[in-house]
């Protein structure tokens, strides 16, 4: 494979948790820590999760949100959800999990500013992070287990708004992406579900549509406490009136906030379901 790594774990183990009656208990997956080349010469680490075997497996790039508290963004630990990623990688995907720059290992400047939030410049920001995110699907696209044809962009938070932004520069080879609870310049102890000039974060997705050539899962729950509702609605609405196409899903009230249903152990049962019905309609039909 291309680029430098270091394993970190490249065993098969049983999930500990005692099956349902009629059924095998699922493998966990493999993972293992790479590098890979990112933007302006910083390398990126990585975690790769996938199905044992040879594959190819249609591949799936998923990008982290950011933590509310700027100074805690350089201590973050790899995003390792194994439930959730898990699951997918259950459905036969490999899944890359970069870091992006100015977050835990990967280090250095922090490239996502926005601004202030009375001027915030949400398109840069959001352009900033497809660097990176379209770094790491170069990377995975060129690994021997990887379907370079069958890539899907996804992400949580800040990580779907950037899956969305780095769609919009048509990269070969993607057919999809799923974005959970996707937005920016949320804070949900100073205004919850009400981020800093949230129609500036409607232009951007709007200008992103008109070069968007995939459709596009946007699944977000009512009680998310960085982007009500009504913020999400009028985002979508920008976003398919641009020309962009997709579905969008508003669950019901999850936990205390919404926003981390995705990382959420309970939370598979609940977007799963959505996510099997939007790649069999849109991308496997």
């Amino acid at each position: 494979m291309t680029g430098c790594r270091r394993s970190l774990a490249a065993l098969a183990l049983a999930i500990a948790a005692v099956a349902p009656a009629g059924q095998v208990a699922a493998a966990a997956p493999l993972e293992e820590v790479v590098q890979l080349p990112g933007p302006d010469q910083r390398t990126l680490v990585a975690t790769w999760f996938r199905p044992s075997g040879h594959g190819p497996f249609p591949l799936i790039v998923f990008s982290h949100g950011s933590p509310p508290d700027a100074a805690a963004r350089p201590g973050m630990d790899r995003y390792r959800l194994l439930t959730p990623f898990g699951a997918l990688v259950d459905r036969g995907y490999a899944v890359l999990v970069p870091m992006r720059r100015g977050f835990g290992a990967t280090g250095g400047r922090f490239a996502e500013g926005y601004g202030t939030c009375a001027n915030p410049d949400y398109s840069h920001a959001g352009m900033e992070a497809a660097r990176d995110v379209l770094a790491a699907m170069k990377y995975g696209q060129a690994q021997p287990f990887v379907r370079p044809d069958r890539v899907l962009l996804a992400g949580q938070s800040l990580g779907g708004f950037a899956s969305i932004a780095a769609a919009s520069l048509a990269p070969d080879g993607l057919v999809a992406v799923v974005n959970f609870s996707g937005g920016n310049g949320g804070n949900p102890v100073r205004s919850p579900g009400e981020p800093c000039h949230p129609e500036r974060i409607a232009a951007a997705y709007a200008a992103w549509a008109r070069t968007i050539r995939v459709p596009v899962l946007w699944h977000y729950v009512e009680n998310d406490q960085f982007f009500a509702p009504h913020n999400v609605k009028s985002w979508y609405a920008a976003f398919t009136h641009a020309g962009g196409t997709g579905r969008l899903v508003i669950q019901p009230p999850f936990g205390k906030d919404g926003h981390g249903l995705f990382a959420s152990i309970d939370g598979v049962r609940i977007w799963a379901p959505e996510f099997d019905r939007f790649v069999a309609q849109t991308v496997f039909r």
